[in-house]
């Protein structure tokens, strides 16, 4: 994830009114367990049972907050406890109660402090990602999905049983739709690319739209279909060349080696060209096109040899991928990892072949 950013003065308004009911619903939740507990077993008793049940939750919520700011995941523990405590709670509670009515409003009374602990500790938490860019939580369950995504697909391509490679296969399969799911980075990066292909879809639709196209009736001055060039503003008209005015150059006879047109003031002219024309519309889509289809095949190339690589380091660590692991590990089909590894073993060099000499014989 991306740098993290500062909370504004309005954040900082609405998250701190938000925290005063919290607080007070807890302890509003804890008072009312201490006097439902102290009724059938005394102060004491009732002060340590809300010390065990709302307080141990507050305890872990604010272990799990700590964690979050120093940027580490909680271990399992702590959440299972979070999950625990507040029922051990209800428990207890409900089990001062003399009639089913109390019973009921006995076991729902822990459960304010403890929802107000949790509450107060999952807003810090999501605070302190906002402000530092990371969330240990999500990125612990990701490294955790990859990890056994890859186990998987390695036991599922190379252990001799072949059922637990189709029960690794079906696993992996399991895992994947896994990969990605509460990484707020991956979604950033998606989305980035998306606005880039629809910014280039408007691009391009805008050209189509605006783009003026020379009509059929417009020539260009002095192009190659024109039947005489139009006279220069600024050039003066030439009069006409005599046979006897033109000088051999010396010691030749020969005439003069230019040929000049009969033009309507003699003056040789170039095709003018419009250094400003605008490529039209289906230029455009075309050249866009090609653009597109060289960077796929640049795309489809690398993804070739970085296969490539990945047999061939997977043969020289004695744990030779299949062609339907290479192919599947990439997201092609088998026959393409067939393909590669063919062209691993073209590329091979020979290797000389030892034969075996009988010492007789030598």
């Amino acid at each position: 994830m991306g740098g993290g950013k500062s909370l504004t003065n309005a954040q900082r308004i609405v998250l701190a009114s938000a925290f005063v009911p919290m607080f007070a619903t807890g302890v509003a939740g804890g008072m009312g367990t201490f006097s439902n507990i102290s009724r059938a077993y005394g102060a004491g008793t009732a002060l340590g049972a809300v010390a065990a049940g709302e307080g141990a939750t507050a305890v872990l919520a604010l272990v799990l907050l700590g964690l979050t700011m120093l940027g580490q995941s909680s271990p399992w523990i702590v959440r299972a406890g979070l999950w625990a405590f507040p029922a051990a709670a209800s428990v207890m509670a409900a089990m001062a109660a003399d009639d089913p009515g109390r019973t009921v409003i006995y076991a729902v009374t822990p459960m304010g402090m403890c929802v107000s602990a949790e509450g107060m500790a999952f807003l810090a938490r999501r605070i302190v990602v906002h402000t530092d860019g990371r969330d240990a939580e999500a990125e612990a369950r990701a490294a955790a999905v990859v990890q056994a995504l890859a186990y998987h697909r390695a036991r599922a391509a190379n252990h001799p049983d072949v059922k637990v490679q189709e029960a690794s296969e079906r696993t992996s399969w399991k895992l994947a739709r896994k990969v990605g799911m509460g990484d707020a980075s991956l979604g950033v990066r998606l989305l980035d690319i998306q606005r880039e292909r629809v910014t280039d879809g408007a691009d391009a639709a805008l050209a189509a739209m605006f783009t003026v196209a020379m009509t059929p009736g417009e020539r260009q001055v002095c192009g190659p279909d024109e039947i005489a060039s139009v006279p220069s503003p600024h050039a003066p008209a030439l009069p006409p060349v005599q046979e006897s005015d033109v000088t051999p150059p010396h010691g030749t006879d020969e005439g003069p080696s230019v040929l000049v047109t009969p033009r309507t003031d003699g003056v040789r002219s170039t095709p003018a060209r419009d250094q400003h024309a605008a490529r039209t519309a289906p230029a455009i889509v075309a050249e866009r096109a090609l653009l597109e289809a060289q960077f796929e095949e640049a795309a489809r190339e690398r993804l070739r040899l970085e296969a490539r690589r990945t047999y061939l380091e997977s043969a020289q660590a004695g744990r030779t991928l299949s062609a339907r692991a290479l192919g599947e590990a990439y997201g092609m089909s088998e026959s393409w990892g067939r393909k590669q590894i063919v062209a691993v073993r073209d590329n091979e060099p020979r290797r000389p072949y030892l034969r075996a000499v009988d010492d007789q014989a030598s």
